[in-house]
């Protein structure tokens, strides 16, 4: 996502398009964060829209690089799928297509594809209002980094405190967690002995109808310290 403009290699999209119970489980997580101008970095097809804008808000940029991914989301916009409140734009936060109002930047599972993380936090505080969020989740622990990651196109995973050492000198850190404990095992498990390069339909809904729930559950029992993703959520200062 160096240009404005980009292919997406990964194909993960409509594999985890019904993952339903995992997207309510991140609408639960980031809600309180979201405010009334949005940018979501890296939309895709809109799945992670679909559960995270309600219509109550007043703009929902959806950013896009894959100009194709784009087309689809606004036809699905179009059709009335998605609230109005929403618009496709085919570019990054490099595009001239943010100001001031913004008050809330999505990254969900999107920033493991931006090699220069850094400057890209940096960048979505600069486009933003004083006391609005930045908002990252991404999948957690470098040692669970899988052939399916590389496929994808990520450039790495993260922790608590690799995530935290991205803070932009412009910005408070607010929220720092661990979502997914019982995933964090089924990856583990995949990592040293299935191996596999990309997880199945029947793999993922087994993850997403039994893990996930069951984790939403054991989450906060364990303190949150563990999960198989990550959430960071950043406050820009006044």
């Amino acid at each position: 996502m160096a240009s404005d403009t980009a292919t997406y290699v990964g194909h993960e999209l409509e594999l985890f398009a019904q993952a339903t119970h995992w997207k309510n489980y991140i609408q639960h997580a980031v809600q309180p964060f979201i405010g009334d101008h949005v940018m979501e970095v890296g939309a895709g097809l809109g799945g992670t829209t679909r559960f995270l804008c309600d219509g109550s808000q007043t703009r929902w940029i959806c950013l896009e690089p894959d100009a194709s991914l784009a087309a689809k989301l606004q036809d699905a916009i179009n059709a009335g799928e998605i609230p109005s409140c929403c618009e496709s734009v085919v570019g990054t936060l490099t595009t001239d297509c943010v100001n001031s109002v913004i008050d809330t930047v999505l990254y969900i599972d999107v920033l493991e594809h931006i090699e220069n993380d850094a400057e890209e936090l940096r960048n979505a505080i600069r486009v933003m209002k004083p006391g609005g969020h930045v908002v990252v989740l991404s999948p957690a622990h470098q040692w669970l980094f899988t052939p399916f990651d590389e496929a994808i196109g990520h450039f790495r995973r993260y922790t608590k405190r690799t995530l935290s050492a991205l803070t932009p000198p412009d910005a408070t850190l607010v929220h720092l967690t661990y979502l997914d404990s019982v995933g964090l095992l089924a990856s583990l498990a995949n990592r040293l002995l299935l191996r596999s390069a990309e997880p199945t339909h029947r793999q993922i809904q087994l993850w997403d109808k039994g893990m996930v729930r069951t984790s939403r559950v054991l989450d906060p029992m364990l303190g949150r310290k563990i999960g198989k993703s990550v959430l960071g959520v950043w406050r820009k200062n006044a």
